[in-house]
């Protein structure tokens, strides 16, 4: 991972660290948090990297059989969103009133559901934030103040809608089932968004993603990580054990007494590994 995926992980997980004391709970998940927001802005800095690269009169050097099939070739797993979305997904129609669509929230305790039409074409979203606005509308018709009126005149208005099609925001952010997870995790986190409808190439709706499942299918947890190294040491040396590893939060210490001339290429294969936070060295070197 490049220092600017853990700069700019760090400075996000900064603005969202809160002002009390943690809890025993909140670490963990300030943890996730910040490897999450690092492998999101890995795959930007690839698209990127995707995106400078000339294409005209070049094409793509296609691999060889022989490396294709090489024993020590380490294909990762790409995850579609078709391998992590919900199924069967929660819906409204348009014409649902904002009652039911509030008591649907509740039931299926949702922060957002997409609203579709007849023919379960996707047509926007109305989440929490759309319903406590109507709310505040109905016990406040006239909002006071023409400049916050000014600056949020679209939702004000929305908000004297009483159906499903008049609330939601729209038009709605969507992906499909083919696209990789890390572009959905872009996309939520670009769009901001915890939830997203996953249609098919019609629009009809086929899922959700939640900002949790791409989460958990982007993040690995040690024990995972630390398979994948001893996988690596094995490789590298011919007794793998004369190597302990152990993996606490991301971070992976490598200890033992190791050829001097060794370490530095298993470090850096280790430091390659997927979802890999640092590498501790430990060795102690004939």
């Amino acid at each position: 991972m490049s220092d600017f995926g853990h700069s700019s992980a760090e400075k996000e997980a900064r603005r969202t660290t809160p002002g009390r004391p943690w809890t025993p709970q909140e670490e963990p998940r300030q943890d996730a948090l910040r490897r999450y927001l690092a492998a999101v802005a890995s795959t930007a800095s690839a698209r990127s990297t995707e995106e400078s690269e000339p294409a005209a009169g070049k094409e793509r050097a296609e691999p060889s059989a022989t490396a294709a099939h090489a024993p020590s070739a380490q294909v990762p797993v790409v995850l579609h969103v078709r391998d992590v979305m919900q199924v069967p997904a929660v819906s409204v129609p348009g014409d649902m009133p904002f009652l039911d669509v509030a008591h649907t929230l509740a039931r299926e305790q949702l922060s957002a559901v997409p609203v579709v039409d007849g023919d379960d074409h996707v047509i926007g979203v109305v989440s929490e934030s759309d319903l406590l606005a109507k709310a505040a509308v109905m016990v406040e018709p006239h909002r006071h103040g023409p400049v916050g009126r000014l600056r949020q005149h679209r939702l004000y208005e929305k908000s004297h809608g009483d159906t499903a099609s008049t609330l939601m925001t729209f038009p709605p952010i969507t992906v499909h089932p083919a696209e990789r997870v890390a572009d959905a995790a872009w996309t939520a986190a670009h769009a901001r968004l915890k939830r997203l409808p996953v249609t098919d190439h019609r629009g009809r709706l086929v899922g959700v993603v939640s900002r949790r499942d791409l989460l958990r299918a982007m993040i690995r947890d040690d024990a995972e990580i630390r398979a994948q190294v001893e996988s690596l040491v094995g490789q590298h040396l011919l007794d793998p054990r004369a190597v302990e590893v152990t993996v606490e939060k991301g971070v992976v210490t490598v200890a033992g007494r190791l050829d001097k001339a060794l370490v530095p290429e298993l470090l850096a294969s280790v430091r390659d590994v997927d979802d890999v936070v640092d590498v501790i060295d430990e060795t102690e070197t004939d």
